[in-house]
């Protein structure tokens, strides 16, 4: 089972996207926030995975690795 911080990493790649423009989207003052939080050295806060699961148009449930299934359940 992945964790968050790979899913989130996975899909920021997939989307062809640089922490950077994740930072941007997630309306974080500078690229490193965003690092730390993909690195797994911080805690995202659920707002901030909320806004991931949008942008990527997954579940949280796959985002936070208790399914491999991305589709969203509403």
């Amino acid at each position: 089972m992945k964790n968050y911080y790979e899913r989130m990493r996975d899909l920021r790649e997939d989307g062809d996207l640089r922490q950077s423009d994740m930072a941007e989207i997630l309306g974080l003052t500078n690229q490193q926030a965003y690092q730390r939080y993909e690195a797994g050295r911080a805690l995202m806060p659920i707002h901030l995975l909320i806004k991931v699961a949008i942008q990527f148009d997954v579940s949280l449930d796959y985002l936070c690795g208790l399914t491999d299934d991305k589709r969203k359940f509403w």
